[in-house]
C-alpha cells in the first residue's frame, strides 16, 4: 500500500488535510507524523502550514525536521500547502509572528525554491474601485499551465484561499498557476518532484479533491 506522511510540526489542525487525502483515495496509508523515519520511509510527502512563517521555521528546527524535509523534497513526490508553500522559498517579509510589512527583518525559509515571500500591498482595489481586504480570503479562480496535478480540473476552477503573503520565485518558469488579487500572483509552484499551492485543496471541494487525487497517483515526474 502506498503511504503518505503529513508532516506535523505542532502548528494547526492537520486532520482536515488527512481526511481529504483519505477521501481522495481510501487505499492510501496516511500518517500525520513528526517521526523522522516515518517521513523518510513514506512514498509521498505533504507539508501543510498555518500561522506565521517565523513560528513555522522555528518549530521545524525544534523538531529536527528542517533537514528531513530537504532530504525528502529531493526525490519524493512532495506537496506544500499554504504556509508549507511559502516556507519552501528563500525568505519572507513576515517575521516571527509579526505581520508588519515594514519590518526589515526577513525570516529565512528552506530555500528549496529560490525566491521571496511578500505581503499584499495595502489599499488594494478591484477593477470597479472596490476595496480588497488583506488577508485575501475566500474563493478565487486559478489559471494553470500543463502539469499532472491539474489533470481533470477545469481551467479557471475556484479554490479556497486564506493568506496575506504570496510567493515571488526568482525563476518564473516554476510558476504553475496564478490567481488575481487584483494583479496576478503565483498560487502554485512546480519544480521537478515538488508541487506547492497557496490555496487549501482540502477546503476546495471537487477541484481540491481532484488535485489531491492527482498527487496521490503522481510519480514526481512532469
Amino acid at each position: 500500500m502506498s503511504s503518505v506522511a503529513v508532516i506535523d510540526y505542532g502548528m494547526g489542525n492537520l486532520h482536515s488535510i488527512a481526511k481529504a487525502l483519505q477521501h481522495a483515495d481510501s487505499q492510501i496509508d496516511i500518517s500525520i507524523t513528526n517521526n523522522h523515519q516515518t517521513i523518510l520511509d513514506a512514498d509521498r510527502i505533504v507539508f501543510p502550514g498555518v500561522g506565521a512563517i517565523g513560528d513555522c521555521i522555528h518549530a521545524l528546527q525544534e523538531n529536527g525536521l528542517t533537514e528531513i524535509i530537504k532530504t525528502v523534497a529531493g526525490d519524493k513526490p512532495f506537496l506544500g500547502i499554504c504556509l508549507g508553500m511559502q516556507a519552501l522559498l528563500t525568505d519572507s517579509e513576515e517575521s516571527s509572528g509579526d505581520s508588519d510589512q515594514n519590518c526589515e527583518l526577513k525570516t529565512q525559509g528552506l530555500n528549496l525554491i529560490a525566491g521571496h515571500v511578500v505581503r499584499f500591498p495595502e489599499h488594494l482595489k478591484d477593477q470597479d474601485g472596490n476595496t480588497l481586504k488583506v488577508p485575501h480570503m475566500g474563493w478565487n479562480q486559478v489559471h494553470f499551465n500543463v502539469h499532472p496535478l491539474w489533470e481533470n480540473i477545469s481551467q479557471a476552477s475556484r479554490f479556497y484561499f486564506v493568506h496575506s503573503y504570496f510567493t515571488v520565485p526568482d525563476d518564473k518558469s516554476v510558476i504553475s498557476a496564478t490567481a488575481d488579487y487584483p494583479e496576478a500572483f503565483a498560487c502554485a509552484l512546480a519544480r521537478e518532484n515538488i508541487f506547492a499551492v497557496q490555496f487549501h485543496p482540502e477546503k476546495s471541494q471537487t477541484a481540491g479533491l481532484q488535485l489531491l487525487r492527482n498527487f496521490l497517483h503522481w510519480d514526481g515526474r512532469v
